[in-house]
């Protein structure tokens, strides 16, 4: 069966993780993932083709499309991708063709995605499923009325199934969505995705690191990068007053931390002994299975990826919308990272919040929200193919 797999990050990285944490579980399957951001440092499953179009990417208020290379043509870049797309359709003719977020998200990307769901409907690659890929919450629209009548005019339309990777205990679709019972076709719940360390990650790591026994480690992240600078230089001023003895701090700044911060960053590290910046994990996994506390941007990924280690943690959620404080918040009330604001950013309070980390044990039970959505997922997928057999 063959899966073609629509993903468009803009600013972040964390779309394409959860895409390809779903892509993992459907080895086994020919599958090819379409996307067209930012050149992004994520390793593929070997059974997964990476299919890039022309790069477009937005700023941090999601405001306006840019193409990746300043010197392309904007119009020019949309019309060879909406070539690119009917081009894969037409080659590899799936079974299913999954689109992340779109049309609850990505409404800037309807010139291509429009017309090609358009086309699949009528035909003209055969049969084909089309699904939904979408996360627990969406953030807010000014016009919130018409923007659930254009999201429900397509999903009805031009969709067979939504695929919420959720768990509804915690964050149900009709809390940032009013219309969710005029949606036509089926709706299901995945659960959240995440994506565990292997066992026995913890010992190896931290021998690879050389960390001696009783060392504590703290691992800060900042997602893609784009909009994390005050947690990382923030993180990188508490260390410097921690009462934790002997302690070492992994910065992972992102891939699209702008150069003069990161440049900044590493400069400020090579003062305090024990530090060390990096651009970005293949494993993040790993890293928290080795670390002993975590501070990081609240983003879905991040947060489930935390869970899932039971590491102890804290996170700051972005401020331009609703979807990551939101599900933070609710996330603390069930004893998952606490919430950091604005003010505990201020370097003596942020290094009392991590020195407290760095005493607390880890979680060894079970997390607090159902995190199979990568494996939920994947055998929703592999039973609507065999609807189709």
């Amino acid at each position: 069966m063959n899966i073609l797999f629509y993903c468009q990050h803009v600013l972040g990285v964390g779309h394409l993780r959860r895409s390809l944490a779903i892509a993992e579980e459907l080895a086994g399957e020919r599958l090819s993932i379409v996307s067209g951001g930012p050149e992004a440092p994520l390793p593929y499953p070997d059974h997964v083709e990476s299919i890039r179009l022309p790069g477009l990417r937005m700023d941090e208020n999601f405001s306006e499309l840019f193409p990746v290379d300043p010197q392309t043509n904007l119009e020019e870049v949309k019309a060879l991708r909406r070539e690119k797309l009917f081009q894969a359709m037409d080659e590899i003719r799936p079974d299913v063709f999954l689109v992340e977020l779109f049309p609850f998200g990505r409404r800037g990307f309807a010139f291509e995605l429009d017309p090609l769901l358009t086309a699949a409907r009528q035909g003209r690659f055969g049969p084909v499923k089309t699904v939904v890929s979408l996360r627990d919450a969406l953030v807010e629209k000014k016009k919130q009325e018409k923007y659930e009548a254009w999201v429900l005019d397509r999903l009805n339309r031009l969709f067979d199934l939504l695929l919420i990777h959720a768990d509804p205990k915690l964050l149900s679709l009709d809390e940032t969505f009013s219309r969710t019972g005029d949606i036509a076709c089926p709706v299901r719940y995945t659960g959240y995705v995440a994506t565990p360390a292997a066992s026995g990650a913890r010992g190896r790591k931290r021998r690879e690191l050389g960390l001696a026994d009783g060392q504590r480690l703290f691992v800060v992240s900042a997602g893609g990068g784009q909009v994390g600078g005050p947690v990382l230089a923030a993180a990188l001023e508490a260390f410097t007053r921690l009462e934790t003895k002997n302690a070492r701090l992994r910065m992972f700044a992102g891939p699209y931390l702008d150069a003069a911060t990161f440049s900044k960053l590493e400069t400020r590290a090579k003062d305090l002994p024990g530090a060390e910046v990096l651009r970005f994990s293949r494993d993040f996994a790993t890293e928290l299975a080795a670390a002993d506390a975590s501070l990081s941007m609240a983003g879905y990924n991040t947060t489930m990826d935390l869970l899932a280690s039971g590491i102890p943690a804290a996170v700051w959620p972005f401020g331009q919308n609703r979807e990551q404080r939101m599900r933070a918040a609710r996330l603390e009330r069930l004893g998952g990272p606490a919430v950091l604001e604005d003010a505990d950013l201020a370097p003596d309070l942020l290094a009392r919040r991590m020195d407290r980390l760095a005493a607390t044990p880890r979680r060894t039970g079970p997390p607090p929200v159902d995190l199979n959505g990568a494996q939920t997922s994947a055998r929703l997928l592999l039973n609507l193919m065999g609807e189709m057999r």
